[in-house]
């Protein structure tokens, strides 16, 4: 009987004072800066960010131009900068992007191709870094085109707390 009554007080306690285990489990890759996999337990809150282009670098150059949003680096930065930002609204950060997905515009000055170079100076400014090591899964893709004239990158997020 006083085994019962001290596994009851004892399983009582646990659910006013819960064990907090692990919730986000990343397996980096041992050879680039991202995440093979990141697990996410359940319970976890999950925020989407929505894709997000970058905004003006140069307000002088002609509108729906590649010169009036920047190269590749410039864009990935001015947009990893507003998805931080949107993140920090939301009482997160970067550490705690758990995918990301990439879209990237061939850059007509590379023949056409996507700027990775261009997208990884600025990505590995925020991931991967002493202060921040959290890396998340991601996906970077070349596509046609995106909704604005100009834009070579677009990212969007998924954050865990």
């Amino acid at each position: 009987m006083k085994n019962r009554i001290a596994l009851a007080a004892l399983l009582g306690a646990a659910a006013i004072h819960p064990v907090h285990a692990q919730n986000i489990q990343r397996r980096p890759m041992a050879d680039f800066p991202i995440a093979s996999s990141v697990t996410v337990s359940a319970g976890t809150k999950l925020v989407f960010l929505s894709g997000t282009v970058a905004d003006v670098a140069d307000a002088k150059a002609a509108p729906g131009t590649i010169d009036r949003l920047g190269d590749t680096a410039t864009q990935a930065e001015s947009v990893l900068g507003k998805l931080a930002r949107e993140l920090e609204a939301l009482g997160l950060s970067m550490a705690d992007v758990v995918k990301m997905n990439v879209y990237l515009v061939g850059d007509p000055r590379k023949d056409g191709m996507m700027d990775f170079e261009g997208l990884m100076k600025a990505y590995l400014q925020h991931f991967g870094t002493e202060a921040q090591k959290n890396l998340p899964a991601r996906t970077t893709v070349q596509v046609v085109g995106l909704p604005l004239p100009g834009a070579l990158v677009e990212i969007e997020l998924i954050a865990a707390r």
